[in-house]
Order: structure tokens, then C-alpha cells, then sequence
């Protein structure tokens, strides 16, 4: 199949079942579940039994068995994400650290899932990137069966069930959903109902008259009528068929942690610098803000971040979703920002000093 070659499932052959060790009744007796479903395509989601500590009945999964760690993982870093009446703002700086090691001051935190989605992540790089590819295969996979897209609460809830299994494990993933739910799949359905319609009302048309009546059918009012009859069906049936495409339109904001814990809200800030981000969003998020307003507190936010902690820095990623998808702004040193910042307190300290000599 093209949708196996696509997601990189390998096809097994009938003679892997026939070899001599499956036929031995006593190996499968002992053989547990993890070992008979090893060649299945969802092989990843099952953990390893036991933290990867081997057993008396699985004492050939040495393969399994997580290593030894050479040094002692420490995670550090800012993202953020917040709705506003025009839309949502997701947000990151772009350090990756190790405890006291800086190993890329340019890491995208921030991952596209598909038009209308991006992720924010913060733990660790590699199951982060992991896990993004699986939910951007699963939900690509979801719009090629179903022809619209999953909802952004049904995609934290995919990404949240597959995460539950490795709970106690070593997995360390933390994600925030950023996007916009609704609104897509609305005019999907506007578009495709309204080619239907129009399509329908030429047949009748063409089955009820005759041509001679087709030929004195032009005036403009009979023409008015037939176009509000077709656009009132197809407004019924998107109001009929918006409940499947994910519910109510607007932005959505959610957190998936590797434990499976899911959370929604309209402020959500994750990783070491978090703390900071929410002082400052806290105090000045309004509902009413415009998109220039968003842009400057959720820059203000990050920044106020690496300024206090040390394993977030370097660039600001931003990010800004709409009903019409995802816009990305330029990446931003902060550096700069910092300059800028001493400058006007230089500035203050000069007007300061007039006033008083005055």
C-alpha cells in the first residue's frame, strides 16, 4: 500500500510466521505480548515491560532495556501560547540547553502540524521531534480518511493517549496545541455543499422545463430565487455538518504532557522560564487586545524570560493562527532587544539628571 510506504510500516511475510520458533508451543506459552506483537505497525506505542528492567519471562528483551544516561539530562526553556479575540499567538525562545551546557542557540521549538496547527514543545529534543512527526502522520492520515481536519481538542486527545502508556517511564515531552478549530472545516463544507447545489439545480432545472420554457426563463428574479433556495440548503447543512468537523469555530489552546495529563485554557506557558512569562502575560492579556498588541506582550513575555533564566535565550520565534492558518514573523535576536532596553534606561537616568539640576 502507498499509505504503508508513506509511513514507513515494513510488510512482513507469511515465512517469518512459519520459522521453527513460532511453532514451539513452549515459547509461546512464555512469550509475552510485546514479543508476538513486535512486527505490528504500532509496535512504538507499546513501552518497554517493566521501565525496560528485565524479567524472568522476557529475559531475551535486553534490546529493550533503556541505557545507561553518560550524564544527567536537565531541560530548560520558555514557549508560550495565549488566544485573543483575533486569533492565537504561540511563542519560544530557541536555546537548547543541557544542565549548564548551550548545545544550539537556534532550535525551532515551534513545529507546523498542518495549516491551521502548530505545536509548541519543550523536555526533551528528541522525543519532542518524535512524537511531533507521529501526531503530524496521525493527523494527516486522519484528513486523508475523513477529508477535513481533526479538531484542535481531538488532536490533544489523540496525542494525550498515545502518551499515556509511557507514563513512569523516561519520556519527557511537553506540548502545547496552537490552532484554530473550526472555521476550515466550515468553509470545506460551504464550498463543496454549494457545487453540489448548483449542480442540483441545473438538472432540475433542466428536467422540469421544456426548451422552450428554458429559453424564456431569463428574468433575473426567477434567477434570485433559485440562487437563495440553493444557499439556505447548504447554510442548513453546514450548520448540520459543523458539529463533526470539531464544534465551535474559534482559537483553541491546548497542553499535553508525556504523562497524558490534557489541559485547556487561554493562557498556558511551559518549561523553565514559564514563571517569568506568566507575570507579564498575566498582567496584560486582554481579551479586546488587537494583533499588534498580542505580538508586542507575547515578545515582551519571552524576553522577560531569558533575562532571568539562564537555559532560556538567543531568538524569539512567533507564530500567528487564524481562520485562515498560520502566519510565521520574522526570528528576532533578543540581544537586540537587550541593547535597546539599556539605551532608554540610559536616557531616563540623562532626563533624570536635568530635572533635578533644573
Amino acid at each position: 500500500m502507498a499509505l504503508q510506504d508513506v509511513c514507513g510500516f515494513l510488510q512482513t511475510s507469511a515465512d517469518i510466521y512459519s520459522h521453527p520458533s513460532f511453532s514451539n508451543q513452549v515459547g509461546d506459552m512464555w512469550r509475552t505480548p510485546l514479543e508476538v506483537d513486535r512486527f505490528s505497525p504500532f509496535h512504538f506505542l507499546c513501552p518497554p515491560p517493566n521501565n525496560g528492567h528485565p524479567t524472568l519471562l522476557s529475559s531475551n528483551l535486553s534490546h529493550l532495556s533503556s541505557p545507561n544516561q553518560p550524564f544527567q539530562l536537565s531541560h530548560g526553556t520558555t514557549t508560550l501560547g495565549f488566544i485573543f479575540q483575533g486569533g492565537v499567538i504561540a511563542a519560544a525562545d530557541t536555546r537548547a540547553s543541557c544542565k549548564g551546557l548551550i548545545c544550539c542557540p537556534k532550535t525551532q521549538k515551534i513545529m507546523p502540524i498542518h495549516s491551521h496547527l502548530v505545536v509548541n514543545s519543550s523536555g526533551s529534543g528528541a522525543d519532542c521531534s518524535m512524537w511531533e512527526r507521529i501526531l503530524s502522520r496521525e493527523m494527516r492520515l486522519y484528513q486523508l480518511r475523513h477529508r477535513r481536519f481533526l479538531s484542535i481538542k481531538g488532536a490533544a486527545k489523540l496525542l494525550s493517549m498515545m502518551l499515556h502508556p509511557f507514563k513512569g517511564t523516561e519520556l519527557c515531552v511537553a506540548a502545547t496545541l496552537c490552532g484554530w478549530n473550526g472555521e476550515e472545516c466550515q468553509l470545506q463544507w460551504k464550498g463543496d455543499l454549494l457545487t453540489h447545489f448548483e449542480h442540483a439545480t441545473d438538472v432540475s432545472i433542466i428536467s422540469a422545463k421544456s426548451p422552450i420554457e428554458l429559453h424564456t426563463m431569463t428574468s433575473i428574479n426567477e434567477q434570485e430565487e433559485l440562487f437563495k433556495e440553493s444557499s439556505a440548503m447548504a447554510c442548513e447543512n453546514v450548520n448540520k455538518n459543523l458539529s463533526t468537523c470539531g464544534g465551535e469555530s474559534g482559537p483553541k489552546v491546548c497542553y499535553v504532557c508525556s504523562d497524558g495529563l490534557q489541559l485547556n485554557g487561554q493562557i498556558i506557558s511551559v518549561g523553565s522560564g514559564s514563571p517569568y512569562a506568566y507575570g507579564v502575560l498575566d498582567d496584560g492579556w486582554r481579551w479586546e487586545m488587537t494583533v499588534d498588541e498580542a505580538v508586542a506582550l507575547a515578545r515582551e513575555a519571552v524576553y522577560r524570560a531569558t533575562h532571568w533564566d539562564a537555559y532560556s535565550g538567543n531568538n524569539v520565534d512567533l507564530f500567528f493562527i487564524t481562520a485562515r492558518g498560520w502566519r510565521r514573523r520574522k526570528r528576532e535576536d533578543l540581544k537586540e532587544e537587550f541593547y535597546r532596553e539599556r539605551e532608554k534606561e540610559k536616557e531616563n537616568i540623562k532626563n533624570r539628571k536635568k530635572e533635578r539640576q533644573k
